[in-house]
C-alpha cells in the first residue's frame, strides 16, 4: 500500500449511516446505495493503484452497467492524489489516455474529490486543459455537496462563497443530481426540494435530476411518466439531462435500458436518437465567450425539445 493511499483512505470512507434515509429494502434504495458505494469503493481501489496500467484493467471488470460509476471513482481517488502530490496532473493524464472515453465520469469524480478536501474545484479545471467538459468538475462538486452537506445546501440552499460566475450554474447541475439521491428519486420529493429554491435555479436543478434519472436510474417507467408530468415547463432542462446521460453511455457502448425509457418518455427518443441529437449538438462550437462553450452545447439540445424539432411521443399521440 501507498504511504497517500493509506493517508487519504480514511476521508473517503462512505459508512451506511453517511446515506440519506430512504425507505428500507425497496428496488430504487438497493440501485442508488449500490451506485454510491461502486463510487466509494473504486476511489478507494484507486488509492492504491493509481498506476494507469494497473487500474483500467480493475475499472474494467465492473460489470458494464456499472462501469462509469466504477470510472467516477476512479476520477475521485486520482484528483485526490492530484491534490496530495501536486507534481504530478494524473487526472489530466488519465483522461488524456485511457480514460478519455469515460471523460465525463472522471470529471465528476474529480469534483467530489474536490468537496470531500474542502478545496476549491475552479483553478484545477482550468488546468486541465479542457475548455469544453471540465465544467463537469463544477458539476460533481454540486452532487458531493448536496448528497453529504444536504442541509447546508439544500436545506439552507447555500452555494459556496468561492464559486463565481458559470460555476455556481454547474455546482446546480450537480445538485439536482444529489436530490435525485436524496429523495430516493421519489417525484413528489424532488417537485417539493427544488420548489424551495430561487426560480431562477430551479433549470439547472432540473437539468441535473434529469442526468441522474437518465444516468443512474432506479425507477420504472410509470415513475418517469409522473416525472414528465411534474416537471412542469422545464421539460426542456430535464431532457438536456437525459440526452446527455445518453450520450455519455453510448459513447462508450454502455446502454441501459433505464436510460432507454428515460429517452422516450422525457425526450420522445430512442437513447440512440437522444445520443446522436447531444454529440451533433457538439459540432462547431463557438470559443468561450459570454457564456462557455459547455453552456452553448446545453443550450442547443435544449432548443431542439423546445422548438418543437423533436416531439415526443406523448404528443405524437395526443389529438
Amino acid at each position: 500500500m501507498s504511504i497517500a493511499g493509506r493517508l487519504l483512505k480514511p476521508l473517503f470512507e462512505v459508512s451506511p449511516t453517511d446515506l440519506p434515509a430512504l425507505e428500507a429494502d425497496t428496488e430504487t434504495t438497493r440501485r442508488l446505495h449500490q451506485v454510491v458505494f461502486t463510487v466509494t469503493e473504486c476511489c478507494q481501489t484507486t488509492l492504491f493503484h493509481s498506476r494507469f496500467a494497473s487500474l483500467v484493467p480493475r475499472m474494467n471488470a465492473y460489470p458494464e452497467e456499472l462501469r462509469g460509476f466504477a470510472y467516477e471513482g476512479a476520477g475521485v481517488g486520482l484528483a485526490a492524489l492530484d491534490m496530495w502530490l501536486p507534481w504530478r496532473r494524473r487526472t489530466r493524464d488519465f483522461v488524456a489516455g485511457p480514460g478519455s472515453p469515460w471523460v465525463y465520469a472522471v470529471y465528476l469524480g474529480a469534483g467530489m474529490a474536490f468537496a470531500r478536501m474542502h478545496r476549491d474545484p475552479e483553478r484545477f479545471r482550468a488546468g486541465l486543459g479542457d475548455p469544453l467538459f471540465s465544467w463537469v468538475v463544477l458539476d460533481g462538486y454540486g452532487f458531493h455537496e448536496g448528497f453529504f452537506a444536504h442541509r447546508r445546501t439544500v436545506g439552507e440552499r447555500v452555494v459556496p462563497s468561492h464559486l463565481s460566475g458559470y460555476a455556481r450554474r454547474a455546482f446546480d447541475h450537480g445538485l439536482g443530481r444529489s436530490i435525485w439521491f436524496t429523495t430516493g428519486a421519489d417525484v413528489p420529493g424532488v417537485v417539493a426540494t427544488i420548489g424551495t429554491f430561487p426560480e431562477h435555479r430551479h433549470p439547472d436543478l432540473w437539468s441535473g435530476v434529469g442526468l441522474a434519472c437518465g444516468y443512474t436510474g432506479g425507477v420504472d417507467r410509470p415513475t418517469i411518466e409522473s416525472l414528465r408530468v411534474a416537471v412542469g415547463p422545464h421539460l426542456g432542462e430535464l431532457a438536456v439531462g437525459v440526452a446527455v446521460a445518453a450520450t455519455m453511455r453510448h459513447r462508450v457502448d454502455n446502454p441501459a435500458l433505464h436510460n432507454d425509457i428515460a429517452c422516450e418518455v422525457l425526450c420522445g427518443l430512442t437513447s440512440k436518437g437522444a445520443a446522436e441529437l447531444a454529440d451533433t449538438a457538439l459540432q462547431n462550437l463557438p470559443p468561450d465567450g459570454a457564456e462557455p462553450a459547455y453552456e452553448v452545447w446545453r443550450q442547443r439540445i435544449r432548443a431542439r425539445f423546445e422548438t418543437g424539432t423533436v416531439r415526443s411521443r406523448h404528443q405524437e399521440t395526443t389529438p
